[in-house]
């Protein structure tokens, strides 16, 4: 059994929906002291992580350097903990809108044009695939890890906190949570 740490990124520059918003926001002030202390508090398990992937997305990427420099190993970016796909017809000023519907319902219920039950196992699958890592993500795909480890339908099964450390451990082909990251009121809900 190998432990795979979740991290939800630091507080970002800019939300969805923010009127001219960066599409890929950076880390504010906040959230580079978050990430800090995220490395911080990792560096000082008694089974700390051995790698670092992280969401190609700059918050999580900005989140994630701190670690990787303390470990001085290589980041990795893993495609499967981004964020979830936005339906293709949907204006990003809705996005917001979409993700508080999303969040009241389950898996099988989101509307948009893909499976999303289908990239909730994939967010999964490559939780299990990276035992003793520690991976730099989302809101929903750490929504997405904790449904599936508990055998919940549920979109929303936790609140994760920016640079919360959800807890983990994986044989490879099953997933159990630990441990629940610190939670907060998020501003999509």
């Amino acid at each position: 059994m190998a432990r795979v740490y979740l991290i939800r990124h630091g507080r970002p520059q800019s939300g969805w929906g923010d009127h001219g918003a960066d599409p890929d926001p950076g880390l504010d002030s906040v959230g580079r002291a978050q990430a800090e202390a995220a490395a911080a508090a990792l560096l000082a398990l008694a089974d700390p992580p051995t790698r670092v992937l992280t969401s190609p997305l700059r918050r999580c990427r900005e989140t994630a350097a701190p670690l990787v420099a303390a470990l001085g190993v290589p980041l990795t970016v893993e495609p499967r903990v981004a964020e979830i796909p936005t339906p293709g017809a949907l204006l990003a000023k809705d996005r917001p809108e979409w993700l508080r519907t999303a969040f009241a319902g389950t898996w099988a219920g989101i509307v948009g044009d893909l499976d999303y039950g289908a990239w909730r196992d994939g967010v999964a699958a490559a939780v299990m695939q990276h035992p003793g890592a520690a991976i730099f993500s989302h809101f929903v795909a750490i929504n997405a890890a904790v449904s599936f480890a508990l055998g919940r339908p549920e979109v929303r099964v936790v609140q994760p906190d920016n640079a919360s450390i959800t807890v983990f451990e994986t044989d490879g082909t099953q997933l159990w949570l630990v441990q629940e990251g610190q939670e907060a009121e998020t501003h999509i809900l």
